[in-house]
């Protein structure tokens, strides 16, 4: 594996996709965690659909895809967000509505357009493989922004995702945060896209922290352990995609899915040992 590595990294396609990959994964982890903490896992699947309507509405009025997309992202987070501090709809009712709503936009408009001369399956499945040196510095600079807001924020966040009735009365401004950080993971979802497409979006933010939590670690190392999986994920997954002649979006949500697996399989074949042993000790 690692002399593959080497090797495609000869090609400046490759290496292109490789550095963008790496900044997706590491965005989408971290972004990931505090939404997965916040049992929002759905979260990003609801707002890569709403941005398919965005980049519907793009194609259609002939502007750049990416820009409405990322529009329509965001604006579908603050409406998730302002719901939800409204209490009048439950929170999961909110995403699965956004979700239908964005899908069935972006299905309406595109059925009647020329899709002559447009990819829609890279927005749909992701083209990380033909990322262009352009393309590489814009997620490099929105991933930087994302990670240095997350740091700059960290404690104030933390507060808000383990226990926001008491960051309310700590005077904390909950609002404005959970704004921000909608707004972020909006973006992040955007940036995503180019990995691995609207539709597999929610898997790359979702399988890593799950899989890091299986760890039972403090937060911090959660994070660390979460960022890990998913660089290798892509990682590995765009060498296997490249080698096998295979799609790079569903070959990296496979390799995420398989140390997923692997990581349960390992915890639960340790758990029956422990038990074993206890029941041996006791006998």
């Amino acid at each position: 594996m690692i002399e593959m590595v080497f090797e495609i990294l000869e090609f400046g396609f490759m290496q292109r996709a490789l550095i963008a990959a790496v900044a997706v994964a590491i965005t989408s982890s971290v972004i990931g965690l505090f939404l997965v903490l916040r049992r929002n896992s759905l979260f990003g699947d609801a707002l890569s659909h709403v941005a398919f309507g965005g980049i519907a509405v793009g194609l259609v009025a002939n502007i750049y895809p990416l820009w409405t997309g990322m529009a329509f992202s965001v604006l579908g987070a603050l409406g998730i967000a302002k719901l939800r501090q409204s209490g009048r709809i439950p929170a999961d009712a909110t995403v699965a509505i956004l979700l239908a709503s964005g899908l069935a936009l972006g299905i309406v408009l595109l059925s009647g357009f020329d899709e002559r001369g447009v990819d829609l399956n890279s927005f749909l499945f992701g083209s990380i493989l033909l990322v262009s040196v352009e393309d590489t510095l814009a997620i490099l600079a929105m991933a930087g922004a994302i990670i240095a807001i997350i740091i700059l924020l960290y404690r104030q966040l933390m507060y808000v995702t383990f226990d926001e009735e008491q960051a309310k009365v700590s005077g904390l401004q909950i609002s404005k945060l959970n704004y921000l950080f909608v707004v972020l993971a909006s973006v992040s979802v955007i940036v995503s896209m180019r990995l691995v497409g609207i539709l597999l979006v929610s898997a790359l933010i979702v399988i890593p922290n799950i899989t890091a939590l299986l760890f039972g670690r403090g937060f911090k190392k959660t994070a660390l352990i979460s960022v890990g999986m998913s660089i290798f994920s892509v990682v590995a997954g765009i060498t296997v995609s490249y080698a096998a002649n295979l799609a790079p979006a569903g070959t990296i949500v496979l390799m995420s899915t398989a140390v997923f697996l692997a990581t349960l399989a390992a915890k639960h074949f340790s758990r029956k040992q422990t038990v074993e042993k206890l029941e041996a000790a006791k006998s």
